[in-house]
């Protein structure tokens, strides 16, 4: 199932690219893997997956224990600053930066390690108060500029979780002023700072997401399944 999976999204990936003039390399499918057990992991991993994302950091840990270590794991859900010196100097990004005080724990962490950690910045581009990130414009550019002065991090671009809808193109206007947002925040020519990462997209609109510009979408369901009530291991 997973096998069949994955190459249903590439192809929808593919196609999504191509209609919108990029290139397939531009677009990193990260493979949701937050409740899976390892077995699961592994077969998306034999499948060539290498790119994986968690939402807990126990669960990243005690993954990135077992697992090959050329996978790069991405911390996707929200991040307490009291966890973060279990990820740094094992992850490859994080994509839920959300405040000063989270990324200065990251820069004190990343500098106490001799590593240099990538992070994204989470908006909330709807504005849902149920989800973490900013909603601010002003104060993401604020996070960005002050994040991007601290030692051992490095501000790669923006990540945002958009709201659940039944049709992804519900959701293209969010995407929209994402990528916006990281046009403008770039003009600004930020010291430390990039803005060649979008991380948006899920399983019921990545299409949409690539369609204006993500460079990471994050797909769960779409590679592993229906969410699983029943078992401790279903995805939640």
């Amino acid at each position: 199932m997973i096998r069949e999976n994955i190459e249903k999204v590439e192809k929808r990936i593919s196609q999504a690219c191509r209609e919108a003039g990029r290139s397939r390399e531009e677009v990193t499918l990260i493979a949701v893997s937050k409740t899976k057990p390892v077995s699961m992991l592994k077969e998306a991993y034999d499948w060539g997956c290498r790119d994986f994302g968690e939402n807990k950091v126990q669960e990243l840990t005690e993954k990135y224990e077992v697992l090959p270590k050329d996978i790069r794991w991405h911390m996707i859900g929200h991040l307490q600053r009291n966890k973060v010196k279990y990820i740094v100097g094992k992850v490859f990004l994080i994509h839920s930066v959300d405040s000063l005080r989270l990324a200065e724990e990251i820069s004190k962490e990343s500098v106490k390690k001799k590593v240099t950690t990538q992070i994204l910045i989470e908006v909330n581009a709807a504005g849902e108060q149920s989800k973490f990130g900013i909603r601010d414009t002003e104060e993401v550019i604020r996070l960005v500029e002050q994040a991007g002065s601290l030692p051992g991090i490095a501000v790669r671009g923006l990540m945002t979780v958009a709201p659940y809808v039944e049709s992804g193109e519900e959701n293209r206007q969010y995407f929209q002023a994402l990528k916006q947002l990281s046009v403008d925040i770039m003009r600004k020519n930020i010291d430390n700072v990039n803005m060649d990462v979008l991380s948006m997209g899920m399983t019921g609109d990545y299409e949409v997401a690539v369609s204006e510009g993500a460079g990471y979408v994050r797909v769960g369901t779409g590679i592993f399944g229906e969410r699983d009530y029943g078992s401790p291991a279903g995805e939640k």
